[in-house]
């Protein structure tokens, strides 16, 4: 039989594909967005007459919907093919991708320009990670030597010294050895002083490297060969077959093993540093900020879990040497008020409890002066006094509590950091507690005071978040390329200093900089 004739051919119209949407983020030199894109909004009978789109004026960031936090620091909006997962999240990209995956990721709405601020995003999310680890250690390692340590006391551990290393207001500390892993560990032996233990509440902390860390406690006698300074030794009179006259025996105390060995107080460093702060005014009020820095960073930890600093004073703030020392010190032997150490709040009480330990006459009289104020409203009264007694200015119990804005002793601009200090500490020691600035913000103003943006920034151009967002991306980027540049030049890991910096910038967005700026540079 014949073939039947071939079916005729149908013309089929090529469908209009919809608009893809154009990158709601362009860095400058990115091509302009085509037509049809977000921005334009190009009526489709345009598009059909092959007509010209007209131009219109890039619309401004400050007028735009706010953005959610991993968005505003430059994560994706939204994958172009909603059907398809991405190939790679922006957190698992390294250089080695493969180029396949990275052209799907730069077709995404966000181009270039997003997938390279998300990755700054990554990156300096897996660094403050890394520096966290290397500061503190591997959590996994403490949790094995906290089980080693269950039920030793004494006789397990090898005193390194007889003398307390650090003599806090509610503790002193001695240093012993410790065989785990073959390898010998050094920590801190507390032996808290009568009426200041807090060891119910420092149990049940968390992890926080502004917080003393414990790995263990025991009850048992004081070893005679520790000196405890202020205390004499009780001596019996009573005969002793073997010996004229014995000694009588020593307590049992309750003791705290510590994973840091503190080798000062901050007022030791405060005091011992009268001199480096008339020479260097600059470098010691910079190490204040980061010291103060430190503390917020704390207090915050801890107003988390319910929990308040025990005693908020010099004498019971404990300084710790790091175990990564700056990049432009690796090498040089420096004493350390040079060097920024880290510190640690090592007393606690809870929020409900109607008194806190007092180590001193001093602070029992703080105590009576704040009855009437809550615990975080305390805390701000306190860390506006410790602004002072860092910068070496008397500041009275009497200024505090009743003082007028002219009866506050004037901070002598010194340094850059003098005039940003000065005010916040009249912001936190401010008389109408609706006017005085909280804890978290006292953070943020001491990180701007620390990295920017300074005020010299809005010299030339009006404050936006625009403006501050710009900065922001400029700056996240030259810091992933100091940390490059100096790991190159020195190698070893990174220290305090650069983690405090690493942590501003990954968590920070252009609104909190335009809410703390308002209020620093007011």
């Amino acid at each position: 039989d014949p073939l039947p004739p071939p079916l005729p051919k149908k013309q089929l119209q090529r469908a209009e594909s919809l608009p893809e949407p154009g990158s709601s983020h362009r860095c400058h030199g990115d091509p302009e967005p085509r037509a049809g894109s977000v921005l334009y909004s190009i009526p489709p009978a345009l598009l059909r007459h092959g007509d010209e789109a007209p131009r219109r004026d890039r619309p401004s960031w400050a007028h735009k919907k706010p953005l959610t936090k991993s968005q505003s620091l430059g994560e994706p909006l939204a994958w172009s093919s909603p059907q398809k997962a991405p190939p790679s999240s922006l957190k698992e990209l390294t250089f080695g991708t493969a180029d396949g995956e990275l052209g799907q990721l730069l077709e995404s709405p966000a181009g270039v320009c997003g997938v390279v601020l998300g990755c700054q995003e990554a990156a300096l999310a897996r660094l403050s990670a890394h520096m966290q680890e290397e500061l503190l250690g591997p959590e996994e390692r403490q949790q094995l030597l906290e089980a080693e340590l269950a039920g030793k006391r004494w006789a397990a551990l090898g005193v390194l010294d007889p003398q307390p290393c650090c003599q806090s207001g509610d503790a002193w500390y001695f240093r012993v050895g410790f065989t785990f892993e073959h390898s010998q560990l050094q920590f801190a032996a507390k032996v808290p002083k009568p009426c200041c233990s807090s060891l119910g509440v420092q149990s049940s902390l968390g992890t926080h490297c502004s917080i003393q860390r414990l790995l263990g406690r025991f009850t048992d006698r004081l070893p005679r060969e520790l000196v405890l300074p202020g205390i004499p030794a009780k001596q019996s009179r009573a005969p002793c077959r073997e010996e004229p006259a014995c000694p009588a025996p020593q307590p049992v105390l309750q003791v705290l093993l510590c994973a840091e060995v503190p080798q000062q107080t901050l007022a030791d460093f405060v005091k011992s540093s009268h001199a480096l702060h008339r020479t260097s005014p600059g470098h010691y009020e910079r190490l204040g900020c980061l010291l103060l820095l430190q503390l917020c960073m704390g207090l915050e930890h801890l107003r988390g879990q319910n929990v308040a600093q025990g005693d908020l004073c010099p004498e019971n703030l404990l300084l710790v040497q790091c175990p990564c020392p700056p990049r432009s010190q690796r090498g040089q032997k420096e004493p350390l008020g040079l060097s920024l150490p880290r510190l640690l709040i090592s007393s606690f009480f809870k929020v409900q409890e109607k008194q806190r330990p007092c180590s001193s006459s001093q602070e029992q009289e703080w105590t009576q002066g704040l009855t009437a104020a809550s615990p975080p409203a305390a805390a701000e009264l306190n860390v506006g006094r410790l602004i002072y007694q860092i910068l070496h200015v008397d500041i009275s119990l009497e200024n505090i509590l009743g003082f007028r804005s002219k009866r506050l002793p004037e901070i002598p601009l010194l340094s850059i950091y003098s005039a940003g200090l000065k005010r916040l500490a009249t912001l936190l020691l401010h008389r109408d507690p609706q006017r005085r600035v909280s804890i978290e913000q006292a953070r943020g103003i001491l990180q701007v005071l620390l990295w920017g943006p300074r005020q010299v920034l809005f010299a030339r151009s009006r404050k936006s978040l625009a403006l501050l967002r710009s900065w922001l991306e400029v700056k996240r980027a030259l810091l992933l390329l100091r940390f490059a540049e100096n790991w190159a030049e020195a190698g070893g890991s990174p220290g305090l200093e650069e983690w405090l910096c690493c942590q501003y910038f990954q968590g920070v967005t252009e609104h909190t900089l335009f809410q703390v700026t308002q209020v620093l540079y007011a």
